[in-house]
């Protein structure tokens, strides 16, 4: 539709000619993001000798023993997997599928599946890269890190950190807290039935969606300004419980509808490989329309390689680099495979006709209205408030150490939470259509770089995961890792943590 940014027209007001501009850009971004996804993915998968299949169980059982931190530096290794599922596991696993199936088909659904099994690699490289390079914190003596960081101390390019740093302050900070309560202001206005054209509906939401708002702003404030650690204390009791409760639900209404499984399955692995292109450009016209919204709408779900999760990742106090990437790998399983799995399911099982004049995560509350009756809908409002509350002090956690390091100045950090707040408000106000794209323009710029810089520094990636190997198969029930043993590590690394 939009094939030049400058000819998005002089009559279109602010926020027409903003989403022309950003529609025109994600085209050609997008084409190069979605095959270096992939082949970035298949070269840590190989390179780590498929990690995610060899280190699976050890994934799960490190989750589970990792409550308790090694000490008061940092947070607990549970407490950052928790962190980074409150990122992950929120508004892409519901809305974010919804708008894949709508838009790409059914087959998008095989696509995310791919994605997050090639993306389980890169999230634990560039996790384990994270704490490698994490720092200490001179004022809290609490430990931070993230690709910023590794990206300046691993190739010594501080300018390129700090324009990642930039990069995904914008879109955690800012544009993915706006997609989050862009997404509450839906689910609630489906949720008391004002999706209709009706004159009045439509004049008391506008007025509605601004209380919204402000509740947002309310509630989300005491947590930030406590910083990661408070967000780090909500997650872990949020996470697991609004997983389990949507899981739940989500699995009864599989069982009730076992018989025709078997079909959707055949039929997300038929329409995965039914060729529809999805644009223009130097690789658009060589991508389907299912796999670029899957693969779009699957990274901006479980985050893998993206340079998002190893903020929180670096702020766990643990014994070995890879410890922590192996938790964060389990993570993007859980995001996609189980709980994106379950959204589409819902969706695929109930095929609501009525559901091409909805967007989004309206579309998921039809389908379970379909299935349970009308308190489908208010039960997944309920839901989605908490999965996309808790993703929007997630991505606060993740922006919070880019911010501090460009400046971590008390009063910069006081104008940056309060810019944060403003994203909410502004978020729950405005458009969808504008939101969501200028999410896939951010996160696409940050993702290239983060990619970038992990294959750069993937030899320190194989040691480590080489290190951790050697020392299970010895028989070490939890490996350590120690910086003198390894030379070529030793000039990059000077923070004296390991």
């Amino acid at each position: 539709m939009y094939d030049n940014p400058f000819s998005c027209g002089a009559e279109a007001g602010f926020v027409e000619g903003l989403h022309c501009v950003v529609k025109s850009l994600n085209s050609p971004l997008w084409d190069v993001l979605v095959w270096l996804l992939v082949g970035i993915g298949l070269f840590f998968t190989i390179g780590s000798g498929f990690a995610q299949v060899r280190l699976f169980g050890r994934s799960i059982k490190t989750m589970l023993g990792s409550r308790q931190g090694h000490d008061g530096q940092g947070i607990t290794a549970f407490q950052a997997f928790a962190t980074g599922l409150a990122s992950r596991v929120g508004v892409g696993n519901i809305a974010g599928v919804a708008i894949a199936i709508s838009l790409g088909g059914a087959g998008a659904v095989f696509w995310m599946w791919l994605i997050a099994l090639i993306g389980m690699c890169s999230a634990l490289a560039e996790s384990s890269l994270a704490q490698l390079f994490k720092i200490k914190d001179p004022v809290t003596g609490k430990f931070r890190g993230g690709p910023a960081y590794y990206i300046e101390q691993g190739l010594g390019q501080k300018w390129l950190g700090v324009v990642f740093a930039v990069a995904l302050i914008v879109c955690f900070g800012f544009v993915y807290q706006s997609i989050q309560s862009n997404t509450i202001t839906q689910a609630l206005q489906s949720a008391v039935g004002c999706t209709g054209a009706s004159d009045a509906c439509q004049g008391d939401w506008q007025i509605y969606k601004h209380v919204v708002g402000a509740m947002l702003v309310i509630m989300t404030a005491p947590i930030i300004f406590g910083g990661i650690a408070r967000v780090s204390k909500i997650a872990e009791i949020i996470v697991p419980v609004m997983a389990f409760i949507y899981l739940l639900v989500a699995a009864f209404i599989i069982i009730t509808n076992v018989a025709n499984v078997p079909a959707v399955i055949g039929l997300i692995f038929q329409k995965a490989f039914t060729f529809e292109a999805a644009g223009g450009g130097l690789f658009g016209s060589l991508i389907s329309q299912a796999m670029m919204l899957g693969i779009k709408r699957g990274l901006y779900s479980n985050e893998a390689g993206q340079g998002s999760a190893p903020n929180a990742a670096a702020a766990a106090s643990v014994k070995h680099p890879v410890e922590q990437g192996v938790i964060q790998m389990l993570g993007v399983f859980v995001d996609t495979i189980i709980v994106c799995s379950c959204t589409a399911f819902v969706i695929l099982l109930a095929m609501p006709d009525s559901a091409t004049d909805l967007t989004g995560v309206q579309i998921t509350q039809k389908a379970l209205e379909m299935h349970v009756g009308g308190w489908g809908q208010h039960f997944l409002a309920v839901m989605l408030f908490m999965f996309a509350f808790s993703t929007i002090i997630g991505n606060y956690a993740y922006a919070e150490s880019n911010m501090q390091f460009l400046k971590n100045h008390p009063a910069v950090i006081v104008v940056f939470r309060l810019l944060v707040l403003g994203f909410v408000y502004f978020g729950a106000v405005t458009k969808v259509e504008v939101v969501w794209d200028m999410g896939d323009l951010t996160m696409g710029t940050m993702a290239i770089i983060n990619l970038m810089a992990i294959v750069l520094l993937s030899k320190y990636v194989f040691a480590l995961v080489q290190d951790y190997t050697k020392q299970l198969k010895a028989g070490s029930q939890e490996p350590v890792f120690r910086l003198d043993e390894h030379d070529v590590m030793k000039d990059k690394v000077k923070s004296g943590i390991w």
